[in-house]
Formats: C-alpha cells, sequence, structure tokens
C-alpha cells in the first residue's frame, strides 16, 4: 500500500510537471524573446575598430565609386560629394560624417501586426529569411525542383508560424512568372498576404517599385497610413562590388526613399573574387559601399529608415565558388556587425546559409556556427538565417521550420545567464542539502523556471534511445514535413480583408488565384 502510494505521488508529481510544462506562457515570460541584446562576441580587437573606419574613409575619399548616376551625382554632389575628371564620385570624410549625423538611428521596421514590429536599436537581434534562390529543396524526395509563385505565399505562411523567425524576406524568384513587373509585384504581394511580419522584397526598375507602393497603399488603406507604418523594406545591391553603383538598383533606392519605404544597403562581396581576399579588407569594402550608399540616402531625404547591409560573402579559393557555410562567413558577418555597433547604426548581414544541398549534419552546423556568432556580435537583423542551401540556389520550406528550433537556441546564448540572489539559489540549495533530499527535480524553483529559464525545441528529438524507438524512429526532418503539410492545408492568413484583395486584383496581375491563398473563388 505504502508503496503503491508512493508510486502515485512520483506520477502525480510527474503528471503535474508535464501539464506545467505544456501549459501556455505568457508572452512576456517566454525564455527568449525578440531582440535579445547581443555583443558578446567581438572578433575584431577594439583598438583595431577605428583602423578599419579609417579605411573605410580612405576607400571613399580616395577611390570613390563609377556608375554614378545623374541623380546621384546631382544629390550627392550637392551634399558634398565630388565629381572626379576620371568619372568617379567620391565622398569626403566630412561628408560621410555629416550623412552619419543625419541618419536615422534606432530604427523600426512595422509588421502589418504591431506586436511583430522590430526594434533596431543598439545590439537587439533578430533573425530574418531572405535570398533568391531559383530552386526548392524537396525534403520528402531529397531533390530540387523549379521555385514558383506558389512557394513564396506557402513559405510566408510557415514563417508567420515560427516563432524565431521575426521577419520575412522573400526566399526564392517565382519563375513561373516571366514578366519580371508582374514576378516583382507577385513577389511583394504573395509575402504580404502570407505573414503579418515585417516584409522584405527587391526590384529591378524603379518603375515597378512605383508600381507597388501603390498596392500598398491599398493594404494600408492610404499613402498616408502606409509612410506612418511602411511594412515592406527594400532589399537593394546598389553596388556591383567593387566600388561601382549599379544604375537601375539606385533608381529602385530613389523611388523607395521617396516612397517612405526602408531600405536595406546591400553590399554583397565575395572576398577573394569582388573583395578583397583579407577578412579585415573585405570588412572594409563592404562597409564603405554601405556607407556610400547612406550618403546617397540621406542626400535625398535626411533621416530616412534604412539599415546598413553589410553582407560580404566568402570564397573557397580553391574554386572560386562562394561557400556561405564557412567559418569565415561567420567571422565576416560578426566584424561588420561589431563595427554597426561601433557606429551605433542599424545593421543587417547575412548568416546561416549551408553549401549543403540538403536538410544533414553538415546543413545544420554550418547553420548554426554562422548564425551563433552573426547573433552573439549584435546584429539587428540576421538575414538568410533560414532554410537556405546551396550556398543560396535552393530553399527548403521545411527547414525553416527546423531552423526556427535552431534559432531560438541562438537567441537563447545571445540572451546569457542572469546572476541574481534569486538565480544564484542559495536558500533552494541548502533546503535541498540539508532537508536530505538529493536533487532539486521537485523544488518550487525549478518548477517556476523550468519554462521561463530553460527552452525547448519543437521539432529536434530530446527523448531516450528507447523512447525514440517506441515512437517509431522520428527524426527532425519527418517532423518537419508533417508541420508543414499541417501549416499549408489549414493556415491562411486573413489580415488582408476579401475587399481590399478583390481591389488588388481588379488594379494589379495578380498570378495566384483566390483559392490558392483560401479565399475561394
Amino acid at each position: 500500500m505504502a508503496v503503491g502510494l508512493a508510486m502515485a505521488r512520483r506520477s502525480g508529481g510527474r503528471a503535474s510537471r508535464v501539464a506545467l510544462r505544456n501549459a501556455p506562457l505568457a508572452e512576456e515570460l517566454k525564455p527568449v524573446q525578440p531582440g535579445e541584446v547581443g555583443g558578446q562576441y567581438r572578433p575584431l580587437a577594439e583598438h583595431d575598430l577605428p583602423k578599419v573606419l579609417d579605411t573605410c574613409y580612405r576607400i571613399l575619399e580616395e577611390v570613390g565609386f563609377a556608375d554614378a548616376t545623374a541623380h546621384c551625382i546631382d544629390v550627392c554632389t550637392a551634399f558634398g560629394a565630388r565629381l572626379g575628371d576620371d568619372g568617379r564620385l567620391r565622398i569626403p570624410r566630412d561628408v560621410v560624417d555629416k550623412a552619419l549625423s543625419l541618419c536615422q538611428r534606432n530604427l523600426v521596421l512595422h509588421g502589418q501586426d504591431p506586436k511583430h514590429d522590430l526594434d533596431l536599436s543598439g545590439q537587439k537581434v533578430h533573425f530574418s529569411t531572405a535570398g533568391a534562390a531559383v530552386m526548392v529543396v524537396d525534403a520528402e524526395t531529397r531533390s530540387y525542383r523549379d521555385s514558383l509563385a506558389q512557394d513564396l505565399y506557402d513559405m510566408a505562411r510557415i514563417v508567420d508560424q515560427c516563432e524565431h523567425i521575426h521577419m520575412f524576406q522573400r526566399t526564392c524568384v517565382a519563375r513561373d512568372i516571366e514578366d519580371p513587373a508582374e514576378m516583382e509585384l507577385n513577389t511583394t504581394y504573395n509575402c504580404v498576404m502570407g505573414t503579418t511580419k515585417h516584409v522584405g522584397a527587391a526590384w529591378s526598375q524603379g518603375s515597378h517599385v512605383a508600381e507597388t507602393l501603390k498596392m500598398l497603399h491599398l493594404v494600408a488603406g492610404s499613402e498616408e497610413a502606409w509612410r506612418a507604418r511602411p511594412f515592406v523594406s527594400q532589399s537593394n545591391c546598389f553596388v556591383v562590388p567593387p566600388m561601382k553603383f549599379a544604375e537601375d538598383s539606385l533608381d529602385c533606392l530613389r523611388v523607395a526613399v521617396e516612397g517612405g519605404m526602408p531600405v536595406l544597403l546591400l553590399s554583397a562581396g565575395q572576398a577573394g573574387a569582388t573583395a578583397p581576399p583579407c577578412l579585415a579588407g573585405a570588412v572594409a569594402q563592404a562597409w564603405a559601399e554601405c556607407l556610400g550608399g547612406l550618403v546617397y540616402v540621406n542626400a535625398i531625404k535626411p533621416g530616412a529608415p534604412a539599415i546598413i547591409g553589410t553582407w560580404p560573402f566568402v570564397s573557397d579559393l580553391r574554386t572560386g565558388a562562394m561557400s556561405g557555410g564557412s567559418p569565415e562567413q561567420g567571422l565576416l558577418s560578426a566584424a561588420c556587425c561589431q563595427l554597426g555597433a561601433y557606429l551605433d547604426l542599424p545593421t543587417g548581414t547575412a548568416a546561416g546559409m549551408s553549401d549543403s544541398k540538403l536538410p544533414d549534419h553538415q546543413g545544420g552546423a554550418e547553420r548554426a556556427y554562422t548564425a551563433a556568432v552573426a547573433a552573439l556580435s549584435g546584429a539587428n537583423i540576421v538575414y538568410e538565417s533560414a532554410g537556405m542551401y546551396a550556398s543560396l540556389l535552393g530553399v527548403c520550406p521545411e527547414s525553416l521550420l527546423m531552423d526556427n528550433d535552431l534559432l531560438g537556441a541562438c537567441l537563447r546564448l545571445v540572451k546569457g545567464i542572469a546572476v541574481t540572489d534569486e538565480t544564484l539559489g542559495f536558500d533552494t540549495l541548502r533546503d535541498v542539502c540539508l532537508g536530505n533530499k538529493g536533487h532539486y527535480l521537485g523544488s518550487d524553483q525549478t518548477l517556476g523556471v523550468m519554462q521561463t529559464e530553460y527552452l525547448y525545441p519543437e521539432l529536434f528529438n530530446r527523448a531516450s534511445p528507447g523512447d525514440w524507438l517506441d515512437a517509431g524512429r522520428p527524426d527532425p526532418v519527418a517532423n518537419a514535413i508533417k508541420r508543414k503539410k499541417d501549416i499549408l492545408q489549414s493556415y491562411f492568413p486573413a489580415h488582408v480583408s476579401d475587399e481590399v484583395d478583390r481591389q488588388i486584383r481588379a488594379q494589379f496581375p495578380i498570378a495566384l488565384s483566390r483559392s490558392a491563398i483560401g479565399r475561394g473563388e
């Protein structure tokens, strides 16, 4: 009888702990939040930061940019830049400093739902998708296929259900839409319809941006409402490394700034190919290029919202191929963000990519060590942090779900350990030891912090080998395949009303049918 009571107590205690573990937790009590503060990892010595910055100033003043557009030349020279006899636009140090004094800091990226607003002040860390993959990885068949417009909408819906992916920047190219203007408009439509989080997109012509802004005004309710809370930002490769402007991209940048759209000033040189082979030089060139973009933005409109997008990539110098999963990629990304913190500017970088072709050990390892160091460095947004394979050629929807677990763990690393009298737990230790309890499993403190101090994965498996066998040997990929199917069969966001959707379709060539977005015909 006594044994039975003891077993019942143990069983009841375990059941209560399981119930507590599975109980919903208030948002403010969760173990990690969007915007955990990084800065713990510093790959650059503090005394080297001024050296890197001085090199950036020299690059801008002595080398400058080729191929500036007439508008860029006009506004930048009026701002203080100089056009040389060789056609290069050079930017003196005092002009860069002028832009730094005018630019917007403490930037907020708005979601369609305010609960998804991203505070980019200081070294607050967030994770985002990104990329322009031309293929989708099929996790079930372990094969590749062309990416389609439907894939963008589907992946936006998946990310809308991923707690630790805070923003959705387009992941792939809609290869089933041939006209570039229609493809870019549909890309934005599919992303905006699929998630209430902030959306990032890209355009190839300024006129395409202008047309998309008209659609976004409808979604927002008016142009005034859009300008008050712009929920789409432009990812803009305005520079062709090394140190050449891209004409069409500069025009896209102009239209975005004038239209109230936040911009990601993106420099994506490849170390050893289009950027210096030494990592310090690659950081300096990336920052020089982005600072040049910041001058242009503030010459157009002082204080326009802009994120410094230093994205220097890595070459495998044996082949010349890009290697997004290399440790050097993590170092470059972290160093760029460290300089951003030094200048107190909102920063975004690329990390979490993999050179693997499928969700496997290589893919997980490369994503983990590159995303973790970028987050620990204090990157405001770590782009391309989920789902990207084959050095950005492929994207895997199932991986978005698995990477959500991984990125949550990265945020937990960023958050670190709080030290207080309560967390040091001397009273609990004394009670366990002097009360001959032998363990902490039943202590009030253990029960109290099991959800607030510890983060638990949704898809990764922590079962014992025996329990794992009894459960049919589940693995994260299989779990993600099932979860993906559940989301895509049942989750159709309705934050954009039917009335607005019909207005959009009446004015713009939307490719997806209403049934494809769960609205019927």
